[in-house]
């Protein structure tokens, strides 16, 4: 089939590059699935850090409203319970608006992560 040994050199050069190829691409895919999760990950650790002040924020600033809020409605019984159920309409709100509030820009996030090119 092939004349002369130039045509097997050339056939054997292009088997060696595309084996070069080959795993230059796998490396370049290792490095783009690293750069992603390494993307992801400290975009969990930045949002857990801001949840865990957010709460301990919200818990001092709800007692803050308590003492604030007893001598106006005749004691603290009375002022815990305006601020849980304050909270609890707040839960509702989150819940009722998770797909806008947290579904889409987790998806828009993921989304442009992983789809970009």
């Amino acid at each position: 089939m092939f004349g002369n040994d130039k045509s097997i050199d050339n056939l054997q050069q292009l088997f060696v590059e595309i084996k070069k190829y080959v795993e230059l691409q796998k490396e370049y895919y290792t490095l783009d699935l690293v750069e992603k999760l390494t993307a992801i990950l400290s975009a969990m650790a930045l949002y857990a850090v801001l949840l865990v002040l957010a709460l301990i924020a919200l818990f001092y600033l709800s007692f803050t409203l308590i003492y604030v809020l007893a001598p106006f409605v005749g004691g603290l019984t009375v002022s815990y319970a305006i601020v849980t159920v304050l909270i609890l309409i707040l839960m509702a709100v989150i819940y009722a608006n998770r797909k806008r509030w947290i579904v889409k820009p987790l998806v828009n996030f993921l989304a442009g992560l992983f789809l970009k090119k």
